[in-house]
């Protein structure tokens, strides 16, 4: 006999009876389990009397491992009876266990919240192309000719080029004061890819090697340090050499060894192969980012609060961890962008929770399913990502289950946003910027 009573939001309580003989051949299991352990003086392992077992390991312990093994073989009755889509664990609430008589067990189920979605398929939907600019082979071939090109130092005494890669020693100050971390001895400094604040780079240009020399800057307002933030700085600079590439010639004998291609043109013809599949990549993404974007749209959803803070704590122990990592803080890090960490972890936690929950929707509406092929072609893919053969990141992932749920996430969700473009309409345009 089941009694199930609906409580606040998405929790329902459900008192499970469950007959005494069951009941008694699970605690009599359970005693023969706990014999093959305990010491009971005069008698070997697995053959003391059940009474002196229950002396020993005591009644109590052996209910609550019947309990354990009894209660999940009629849970999962339950949950399919009702059709019940629980979001966690299923929780005993009290337990009335007396040999010879039903045993009563209260469980606790939290359920996922009812959604409903607007149309999700015949829909006609525009996705902005991601065209290949007409001089994306020109380009991808002068980066290809700078990554091979060769680097030596000038002899002569001149100026810094835009071009040049410059050896120097600098020192920072701002208000007055030297900026922590803002000086450097023979530092390499690329002029024409300098990730340095702005303008930095560019006051080096045309300035002579062994004479030092002030450049002026102002830090950007979205500088990480609070202290930085839009002040005027002046670095004091001496060129201590000067690098310049020399370009490999573009001809046939350099395509053979980037490649081993025959012919220039027949690198060029690669080069625009793998610029067409990154299109063809990237439109599929904005397809697929497009398409569920307009189906959340439509989503109506009452998220419990339950279900919020259990995401919001585990969004905030990664972000945590991945910033530690790092030796950053969390706090410290969302307030040098101006943001409440709590508030952002908030909103995204509760933006995760509706994606999976529309996510788990269309996939048992449509009844999409995991194979194991999906997650091996997952598995080779994280893999790929992270540079591990894809045995070794089973083996890993293995022995953790909460690791496997999460790629098993991940997987579905592919195969939905695939089953959305699938499904609809894309008309791809040029956009008009």
């Amino acid at each position: 006999m089941t009694n199930i009573t609906k409580e606040k939001e998405n929790i329902v309580k459900v008192e499970l009876t469950i007959p005494a003989k069951d009941a008694q051949a699970a605690y009599d299991n359970a005693v023969k389990m706990f014999s093959q352990y305990v010491n009971v003086p005069g008698f070997r392992k697995g053959k003391a009397p059940k009474t002196m077992v229950e002396r020993q390991v005591g009644t109590d312990r052996l209910q609550q491992e019947a309990i354990e093994k009894l209660l999940p073989r009629f849970i999962d009755q339950v949950v399919k009876e009702n059709n019940f889509d629980i979001v966690t664990q299923p929780e005993l609430t009290d337990v009335k266990f007396e040999l010879g008589k039903d045993v009563v067990a209260t469980i606790r189920l939290e359920l996922k919240p009812e959604m409903t979605i607007g149309e999700y398929k015949n829909l006609s939907v525009d996705v902005e192309d991601a065209v290949v600019a007409a001089d994306a082979v020109d380009k991808s071939l002068e980066r290809l000719l700078n990554q091979y090109a060769e680097v030596v130092e000038v002899k002569e005494a001149r100026n810094a080029k835009d071009t040049d890669i410059v050896v120097i020693d600098f020192d920072g100050s701002a208000n007055g004061e030297k900026i922590q971390g803002g000086a450097g001895k023979d530092y390499n400094l690329d002029l024409a890819h300098s990730n340095f604040i702005p303008g930095f780079a560019e006051g080096i240009v045309g300035k002579p090697m062994n004479e030092e020399f002030d450049v002026n800057v102002t830090f950007p307002e979205e500088y990480h340090e609070e202290s930085l933030k839009g002040q005027p700085a002046v670095f004091k600079v001496t060129v201590k050499a000067i690098k310049e590439r020399i370009m490999p010639e573009l001809n046939d004998e350099f395509a053979k060894k980037v490649g081993g291609f025959d012919t220039v043109d027949a690198l060029k013809e690669d080069i625009k192969k793998h610029l067409d599949a990154q299109r063809e990549a990237a439109n599929l993404q904005n397809a697929e980012n497009v398409v569920f974007g307009k189906v959340m749209d439509t989503v109506k959803v009452d998220i419990p609060q339950s279900m919020i803070d259990r995401e919001f704590e585990a969004l905030k122990a990664e972000y945590t961890e991945r910033f530690s990592m790092q030796g950053l803080s969390l706090e410290n890090v969302f307030k040098a962008q101006g943001q409440d960490a709590d508030k952002v972890l908030k909103e995204e936690a509760e933006s995760r929770i509706k994606n999976t929950l529309l996510i788990d929707k269309i996939a048992k509406d449509e009844e999409i399913k995991l194979s194991p092929v999906d997650i091996q072609l997952k598995l080779q893919e994280l893999s790929r990502m992270y540079g591990v053969d894809t045995q070794t990141m089973m083996k890993q992932f293995s022995s953790n289950p909460g690791v496997l749920t999460a790629i098993s996430q991940q997987a579905i969700n592919d195969k939905v946003r695939k089953f959305l473009v699938d499904n609809n309409k894309i008309n791809y345009v040029v956009s008009s910027k």
